[in-house]
């Protein structure tokens, strides 16, 4: 006997959601392990990572991610998890095989959100177990972990209310080194959404502008509107968007007089992975090897 893999875990899931409203993501796995996977051995059921994650519960949980990617489950709040009526008729079939998956367009979209990756990354999908290096499958897992997380985390900028989200950009500017922010007022405001220092004393100042869009994308227009809402003590601006910024836009923001810079969603979630906005630290790895040095005779 041997523990499921995340994929295999896709029916259970669907099973129990379909029995209730919603659920915590950890009420779900504990329910999907407890119906589905009493009967392994205590010591399989118990099994941890090296890092003492239970690794049944792990596998549980990234079906689940999996699941939602492809819209056979949503989060309808923070920390529930609830079956689509996509799911729904996906159940009635019976079976959901990791190739099925794959090759659902709303799941291909979702690993597509986020373009942000290295020309040297390697895709977890794309690498071949046999031949690999065990520092190639790390490095694999590693990356395919990032984007999931960058893809989450975009996603959840796109719900957040418009507000909040001119916030947390003031939050990341000052996370990444700049002086204290203030937040113009929610009327008013020009298309100033904030001032930053950028520097301690307040002698140099950056405007601001957040948009938070699901789909549509900066247009010249906003461009030009916020460069004029931009008063004569500054020519720094930095105009942040969920969505990107078409062509109209980027050279507007390239001829100005002002400096402007424009950050898109990939970018935007890049800068908040780095700089620990909005996401946490879930799990520390410690790789050793061998210390030749150690070795050596004087």
């Amino acid at each position: 006997m041997e523990l499921p893999k995340y994929h295999e875990t896709f029916i259970p899931i669907l099973e129990i959601l379909n029995s209730v409203e919603s659920l915590k993501s950890r009420e779900l796995a504990s329910k999907v392990r407890d119906v589905y996977y009493s009967d392994l051995p205590r010591n399989l059921i118990n099994q941890k990572t090296t890092s003492g994650a239970n690794i049944l519960m792990d596998r549980i949980l990234w079906g689940k991610s999996y699941l939602k990617m492809a819209k056979f489950v949503s989060y309808p709040k923070r920390g529930m998890v609830q079956i689509t009526e996509k799911g729904k008729k996906r159940l009635e079939t019976g079976s959901l095989p990791l190739h099925d998956l794959q090759n659902d367009q709303d799941f291909i979209n979702h690993r597509e959100s986020v373009k942000s990756k290295k020309e040297n990354e390697i895709e977890l999908d794309s690498v071949n177990v046999e031949n690999a290096s065990p520092q190639d499958l790390i490095d694999s897992g590693f990356s395919s972990i990032e984007t999931e997380v960058k893809t989450n985390l975009l996603e959840r900028l796109k719900e957040i209310d418009p507000y909040y989200f001119e916030k947390v950009i003031l939050i990341l500017l000052k996370r990444m080194g700049y002086g204290d922010f203030v937040e113009t007022s929610k009327s008013g405001d020009g298309g100033i959404d904030g001032i930053i220092n950028e520097d301690k004393l307040g002698l140099e100042k950056i405007y601001t502008q957040a948009k938070r869009y699901n789909e549509n994308k900066v247009r010249e227009k906003d461009i030009r509107n916020f460069i004029g809402a931009m008063s004569g003590d500054t020519s720094k601006g930095v105009f942040i968007t969920t969505s990107t910024f078409d062509d109209s836009a980027i050279k507007k923001a390239r001829e100005a007089h002002h400096s402007i810079i424009l950050i898109d969603g990939a970018k935007l979630v890049d800068l908040m992975h780095q700089y620990n906005v909005g996401i946490q630290v879930k799990t520390v790895y410690e790789i050793k090897e061998l210390d030749n040095d150690f070795f050596e005779e004087d």
